[in-house]
């Protein structure tokens, strides 16, 4: 059995300075801004979009596994979350300089080039070409 002390121990020993030192962590972020990568619109963008897709998709877990009905008031629901997860969609793209299109076409590119047929296929989808993440 794991000692949950050992374990803490651990877990702080594989953690980089950056995530548990707020110096280091300035230090890190300032150094990204120097490079011209904003820190502050990228991590409101990812903990936004990891939060909202979080409340979406917990009104799919209770209308799929638990009952609740996909009602107009659901549905209005989910679609609202949809435009909470669109806006810090466009937060990445400020903070990445690059537009809604852009994105929409490489994706475009990305889907084409992994299902070379133009349709979904189990094998491509899990035996992907090098450099296909």
């Amino acid at each position: 059995m794991i000692d949950p002390k050992k374990y803490l121990d651990f877990v702080d020993a594989v953690t980089s300075q950056q995530s548990k030192d707020n110096e280091a962590f300035v230090y890190r972020a300032q150094e990204l801004q120097g490079a011209g990568f904003p820190p502050e619109r990228l991590l409101t963008a990812a903990v936004g979009l990891c939060a909202e897709s979080g409340e979406f998709t917990e009104i799919v877990k209770k209308i799929v596994f638990q009952g609740k009905e996909p009602n107009e008031e659901n549905l209005y629901h989910m679609k609202r979350e949809l435009g909470d997860i669109m806006w810090y969609v466009a937060q990445a793209c400020i903070g990445l300089d690059i537009g809604f299109h852009e994105i929409l076409q490489m994706n475009v590119e990305k889907l084409s080039s992994r299902y070379p047929d133009g349709a979904f296929d189990v094998y491509y989808s899990e035996n992907r070409k090098e450099g296909d993440l």
